[in-house]
């Protein structure tokens, strides 16, 4: 990868980094609305509980963009994790801060996949 390249890429992963951190901030989301109607209390909680699960897939993002900036520094920007392969140009460019090539996180895919059905028949057979 050129000079040029981890250049651009740190440039967007350090906006990503930024954008992330402000969000992460706003806490004013998950407040606990104590309001005296039961509606208004049951969509306060649906709301809540969506707003807690944004900023744990932020909290996510974060540590995997953090990731990748000292990937940068260490001289291990773009190699994949698990067969420490090069990452595609246009992978990492889709998603800077993955740790996969794509066949990697395609195959990491099918076993959660296949692991999730197995999980899942058993309670199908018993109702």
């Amino acid at each position: 990868m050129t000079t040029k390249e981890l250049t651009h890429f740190r440039t967007v992963l350090e906006a990503r980094q930024t954008e992330l951190e402000t969000l992460l901030r706003n806490r004013e989301v998950i407040a606990v609305n104590l309001n005296s109607d039961m509606l208004d209390q049951i969509q306060h909680a649906q709301e809540r509980e969506m707003a807690i699960g944004n900023l744990e897939r932020a909290s996510t993002r974060l540590s995997e963009v953090r990731s990748a900036l000292q990937g940068i520094q260490r001289g291990a920007f773009g190699i994949c994790l698990d067969c420490e392969q090069e990452i595609s140009m246009k992978r990492l460019t889709a998603v800077p801060w993955t740790t996969s090539c794509l066949a990697c996180r395609e195959a990491a895919d099918r076993t959660g996949m296949l692991a999730q059905n197995a999980i899942e028949k058993p309670a199908l057979n018993a109702a």
